[in-house]
């Protein structure tokens, strides 16, 4: 069976047990079914406020994340070429770890407003995922190569590109997929934490204020939409930077 026939069967699978859960609990403000939902998404995306907080949204949790990802690597690259980098930034990173997103997002409030929250947040989030990911990728560099690159006096941008790069594809290509879900999950919470205005999260909370059960669903099902195409044109221009040479271990993450 065809990769997308077996994607669209399980699609219409769980948008039948959303019908049949919809209908056993017979109450639209607890539950609205999947036509409730996208009837409520069609009357949205005639609103132009509809538009400007996909847009807000879009480029705030976006930024943050490419922020998270840029600083990651750089600093990663760092952290692996001097130990004292990696022993100062290891503590910085643990917190960044352990700290709950509501109690960065307190903090980001009473520093900055809430402008520019979820991108902030976002970039947080996502910020240790690529640092780990990328720092773990250059430890697993085979030696071997790196001591004939030595011998040979390779030139660093030589050894970046043939060593390096294929080492870290996998680490680069899962903290991916890692970081945006993580992203957007913390950046929506973000946006309904602080009510910056004209976002998907305020529109979400408003959504829950009014009991507009059908409009909160539609809200999730574009947020849930929005990050996946996010990912989508991340893993596009990781792949563009391997050249678009996919194989299977691509394939498979």
């Amino acid at each position: 069976m065809k990769k997308s026939i077996k994607t669209i069967i399980i699609i219409i699978f769980w948008l039948a047990v959303w019908e049949c859960v919809s209908l056993m609990i017979d109450n639209p403000i607890l539950m609205a079914g999947p036509y409730e939902t996208v009837k409520a998404l069609a009357e949205m995306a005639g609103e132009k406020d509809f538009w400007l907080s996909l847009k807000n949204s879009f480029l705030n949790i976006t930024g943050g994340i490419i922020l998270g990802c840029v600083s990651g690597v750089i600093l990663a690259c760092l952290s692996g070429g001097f130990s004292i980098v990696r022993e100062m930034l290891s503590p910085f990173v643990k917190v960044i770890k352990s700290i709950p997103v509501v109690s960065f997002v307190v903090i980001i409030l009473l520093w900055c407003g809430n402008e520019h929250l979820s991108l902030i947040i976002s970039a947080l989030i996502t910020f240790p995922i690529f640092y780990l990911s990328i720092l773990e990728g250059l430890k697993g560099t085979d030696k071997k190569q790196l001591e004939m690159a030595a011998v040979f006096k390779m030139k660093p941008f030589h050894k970046v590109k043939y060593i390096y790069m294929p080492a870290l594809r996998p680490a680069i290509m899962s903290a991916v997929q890692l970081a945006v879900g993580m992203g957007w999950r913390s950046g929506a919470a973000a946006e309904v934490i602080g009510q910056p205005l004209l976002t998907m999260g305020n529109g979400l909370y408003r959504s829950k204020i009014f009991l507009a059960t059908d409009r909160l669903f539609a809200w999730t099902v574009m947020i849930i939409l929005v990050s996946v195409v996010s990912e989508k044109l991340f893993k596009l221009l990781a792949g563009l930077l391997y050249g678009n040479k996919n194989t299977k271990a691509d394939k498979s993450i």
